[in-house]
């Protein structure tokens, strides 16, 4: 299970040079914030306004009843595939596709499924799907409900990526099917229960795996603009600069990049050697770690926000107003780690689920010196990505005279973020 737990195995020697590694990095940081700030004087995205239009044809076909039947019966039958071989099959990884089909072809197939064709979970999502047929059974409207507070935001949400980040790198058997019923037993519980009582917007709001696929949907070429419906495409840029300023935003972001660094140190021969030896016992040790790196990560973040308040002197919530660019780092973070588990594993699990006794993995798709270059290459573009998004909001929220000085700050955690990322990949 160590290879499904932790989606990159060990890094420790990867062929690639530390100095020309961090070297490169900072030159692209500091060229982009430079250029930005001599090219970018006016904000430039337009969020949920932008975007053209597909054709008409393709539009029908994305609505039509019948693609989104078809798509709600898939995501039911693959979460009842997984049921029951939790329930029926072996228990164990090796013989039993339903933990890779959690882990990799999940939460990791998420992200180029998200990418690729925007927030594919909500169509997908097993329990909107038994809601919505509950709520049809019923003669009842799915949509009705009790409003939900304004101030719960994404912080389900965000929970929810806790619970399973912690499920998934601290467990004692992340991969046993008691584990993982239980697990998604009480998801199940909780979820219906808030959707019975505040309609489905609940699951926009409070199902991590929904949340988690919408945010990074927002980086998908295709979109819809509220006003019209219409699907569009447009600049991933535009679709970041439309995420929403809600309460838990900031948490939910802070939970995807502190639990994928976690993943990133956890197998560090010091850290397994600190956490087997620990008085706390292994378990309660590996989850402060955990916690730890998510407080770490929000601290800075914290921290930077109040910087760049007293600069601006002006913004009221800097927490939310940038919280959008730092989900294209967290993007960079997600395919440096888990690359090569979702090319390696994910072939592997869709054999056995096929039926193949004992299943040979594909031989990875780059050699080593490659997959580093994959990997320092993703955590530096998606930094920089983060860097455009904030100049684009920074010269709208702040004066002429104070925008770039306004940035200095989030160029500070950009270089901390990539000091933090690079070291974890490759020390």
């Amino acid at each position: 299970m160590r290879v499904l737990a932790h989606g990159i195995g060990s890094q420790h020697d990867l062929p690639l040079s530390p100095f020309y590694a961090f070297a490169g990095a900072f030159a692209a940081l500091f060229v982009s914030f430079l250029a930005l700030g001599l090219l970018w004087s006016g904000s430039r995205f337009r969020g949920d306004r932008a975007g053209r239009p597909l054709p008409v044809a393709l539009q029908r076909l994305a609505d039509a009843r019948p693609a989104r039947a078809v798509a709600r019966v898939l995501g039911l039958a693959a979460a009842l595939f997984v049921l029951l071989h939790l329930l029926l099959g072996p228990d164990g990884p090796e013989r039993n596709p339903a933990p890779g089909a959690v882990y990799v072809l999940l939460w990791v197939g998420l992200v180029p499924a998200s990418l690729l064709l925007g927030p594919v979970w909500r169509l997908l999502n097993p329990l909107r799907t038994l809601h919505l047929l509950v709520c049809r059974a019923l003669g009842r409207d799915p949509d009705a409900g009790r409003p939900l507070l304004v101030h719960l935001g994404l912080w389900p949400a965000a929970a929810g990526l806790l619970a399973f980040t912690w499920l998934e790198l601290v467990a004692p058997d992340p991969a046993s099917s008691t584990a993982l019923l239980l697990f998604f037993g009480l998801h199940g519980v909780v979820h219906l229960a808030g959707a019975a009582r505040h309609g489905a917007r609940w699951f926009e709001h409070a199902d991590a795996f929904e949340v988690y696929s919408g945010l990074l949907a927002r980086l998908s070429p295709l979109g819809r603009r509220p006003a019209d419906r219409r699907l569009v495409l447009r600049s991933p840029f535009n679709g970041l600069d439309a995420v929403p300023q809600t309460a838990g935003l900031v948490a939910t972001v802070c939970v995807m990049l502190g639990s994928t660094a976690y993943d990133g140190f956890s197998d560090a021969p010091s850290w397994i050697t600190t956490v087997q030896t620990s008085p706390l016992g292994r378990t309660t040790a590996a989850t402060l770690g955990l916690l730890a790196a998510v407080t770490l990560v929000a601290a800075l973040y914290a921290l930077c926000a109040g910087a760049t308040r007293l600069i601006s002197g002006q913004l009221r919530h800097p927490l939310t107003a940038f919280a959008h660019s730092l989900v294209p780092i967290a993007l960079g973070y997600l395919v440096a780690h888990y690359f090569t588990l979702f090319v390696i594993e994910g072939p592997r699990t869709v054999m056995m689920a096929l039926g193949t006794d004992n299943p040979v993995p594909p031989e990875p798709p780059l050699a080593p010196g490659g997959l580093a270059t994959l990997q320092v290459a993703a955590i530096v573009i998606g930094h920089v990505l983060g860097v455009v998004a904030a100049h684009d909001r920074s010269v709208r929220l702040f004066p002429p005279a104070r925008a770039v000085a306004g940035q200095l700050p989030l160029l500070a955690l950009m270089i901390a973020y990539t000091i933090g990322g690079l070291t974890l990949l490759l020390a």
